[in-house]
């Protein structure tokens, strides 16, 4: 019976987790490299399939309050001119929107009272040094000086995880995709209630995407050859010549583009490690082994389902391997859909494809993410 498990991480898989299995009646120990323990000041937006894993956590109310309820997606040219509209579909329970945009230090902030509550024993500006797996149970070192032996540990900590590399090698790593991410906090005009994609631009697209009644974003994924490391003096100018195009609404938003240092950029990088994701009472989630682009908005809550999988399992008294042949057996094939069709969405953007169809992509993902976990 798994009484104690260490998280190394604290994203949103690894809060997550922790909350998860201290909910199962689990101790946990849960160590976060950063002592500054802050997020960035963008948002993202998540579906139905997001707020049905944090009602299983207890977390839902908590998230549906700190950021804003959305219907759906919808697709237009960059003059305003509405191509496709997807509903959003209601997975938690009925009081519960289909979507939902959040700020990420909402999100943050969400999950790390969460843990708080829930009695995490959580260590910022600490992580591990070794990891011995060669015994019946994993034995850690961290940087403090101290050490522990726990019935099981997950690794949470990002897509250039350390625990990773300790447990298959440094020679699995993300890809650059040919793609970079813009964005920039702008308040919220009145009429976009719903995420908005704009289809047009040369290797790309840009969109909307509320996070808070005041609040949204613009968005802007495009082709970056060569991964260019952009001067962080003209960020805001590059992101504006790129919307050039733009006319109504985004030519509006546009111009709201207009402190580079408050923009943020981060080339695209994704990683599907091979199976298995295990290795003596260690398992890898989230970010560390499946780790996407943002196409279809899916990171943060595959990364929660994750957690939600692997408190159930130690729940039914499952540990070591044969949890992580478990997690892998419920897991692998959502999360590689997930993985490909994100990708595939960058690859039309890129190739410019006649036979594209990103709404019919997102589409077909929320038929995926709508079946149970």
């Amino acid at each position: 019976m798994t009484k104690r498990i260490l998280v190394i991480g604290g994203g949103v898989g690894g809060l997550a987790t922790a909350i998860a299995a201290r909910r199962a009646g689990i101790d946990v120990d849960l160590v976060e490299v950063r002592t500054d323990w802050k997020v960035y000041h963008v948002g993202i937006i998540v579906q139905g399939n997001f707020i049905r894993a944090l009602e299983r956590i207890g977390l839902a109310d908590d998230a549906v309050a700190a950021g804003f309820p959305l219907e759906g997606v919808v697709f237009q040219d960059l003059h305003d001119h509405e191509l496709q509209a997807i509903p959003g579909v209601k997975l938690a329970s009925p009081q519960y929107p289909s979507d939902l945009g959040m700020s990420r230090p909402a999100l943050h902030g969400v999950l790390t009272r969460g843990a708080a509550a829930s009695g995490v024993h959580v260590r910022t500006g600490t992580t591990f040094t070794s990891l011995d797996t060669s015994g019946p149970t994993p034995r850690v070192a961290f940087t403090d000086g101290t050490s522990g032996e726990y019935d099981f540990v997950v690794g949470a900590d990002g897509v250039h995880s350390k625990v990773r590399e300790a447990l298959f090698g440094a020679t699995l790593r993300p890809r650059f995709t040919g793609q970079g991410v813009w964005r920039y906090n702008v308040p919220r005009p009145r009429h976009l209630r719903r995420a908005t994609m704009c289809i047009g631009l040369e290797r790309g697209k840009c969109g909307f995407l509320p996070i808070s009644d005041d609040t949204g974003y613009v968005l802007l994924v495009q082709a970056e050859p060569g991964n260019p490391r952009h001067p962080e003096h003209r960020l805001a100018e590059i992101f504006r010549e790129r919307l050039a195009a733009c006319t109504g609404t985004f030519a509006a938003l546009r111009e709201q583009i207009v402190d580079s240092s408050l923009v943020v950029y981060r080339p695209l990088e994704a990683i599907l490690l091979p199976t298995p994701w295990y290795r003596n009472g260690v398992l890898l989630i989230g970010d560390a082994t499946h780790a996407t682009t943002p196409h279809l908005g899916q990171g943060a809550a595959q990364a929660v389902e994750d957690a939600v999988v692997v408190a159930e399992l130690l729940a039914a008294g499952l540990s070591g391997d044969a949890l992580g042949a478990a997690f892998m057996a419920r897991r692998y094939e959502r999360l590689k859909f997930v993985w490909e069709a994100s990708l595939q969405i960058g690859d039309w953007e890129l190739n410019e494809s006649p036979d594209q169809d990103p709404a019919g992509m997102t589409r077909k993902m929320m038929d995926v993410v709508a079946r149970p976990i």
